[in-house]
């Protein structure tokens, strides 16, 4: 990203950037479909304004991406007990219901997996160090289980509340890591 939001005004364009870009990708399915113009006209902004944040639409799809996965690693911490991992589990779907309207445009996009991939190669790294003892095939089979149950709630797919698959997912890291 070109100019870090330092005032009020830029975070609120910045922002209106990234809002406006969800819309645009739960609309059309790819981001290769979206364009500046397009999303400079809906927005309401100039091109100039896009480009002093932006370098291209690809940038502000990179940005959201980071965005998220920095708030769902902030919150991770050496995961010792069964307490330290519920208390992860219940951060990230803290973060995914405050934003659960942008989660459901983003994860209904065609171009979701690769998202989805690379928070799935961070979190198994992130489990691989922290049980060490633990089989892979188990730290896999949770991850992506588990980002698997969240992809289907955005889809539509399944029935279950978020708050229904928080509490089975705090189960299942139970049985995986704590027996």
């Amino acid at each position: 990203m070109k100019l870090q939001g330092s005032n009020r005004s830029s975070k609120k364009t910045i922002e209106l950037i990234k809002k406006t870009f969800a819309e645009l990708i739960e609309e059309k399915k790819e981001i290769h479909s979206i364009t500046v113009t397009e999303l400079t006209k809906r927005a309401d902004i100039t091109r100039g304004t896009f480009y002093s944040h932006f370098d291209s639409i690809y940038e502000v799809a990179s940005e959201l991406e980071s965005e998220i996965s920095e708030q769902i690693f902030h919150s991770m911490t050496t995961i010792q007990s069964m307490e330290d991992m519920k208390k992860y589990i219940c951060n990230i779907f803290k973060y995914i219901k405050e934003n659960e309207n942008m989660y459901f445009k983003l994860l209904n996009a065609e171009n979701s997996m690769h998202f989805t991939n690379r928070l799935s190669k961070k979190i198994v790294s992130v489990l691989k160090q922290n049980f060490t003892s633990s089989p892979t095939l188990n730290i896999y089979f949770f991850t992506d289980g588990t980002l698997e149950l969240i992809i289907r709630y955005f889809k539509k797919e399944i029935a279950e509340d978020l708050d229904t698959i928080e509490a089975y997912v705090i189960k299942m890291a139970k049985y995986f890591f704590f027996k």
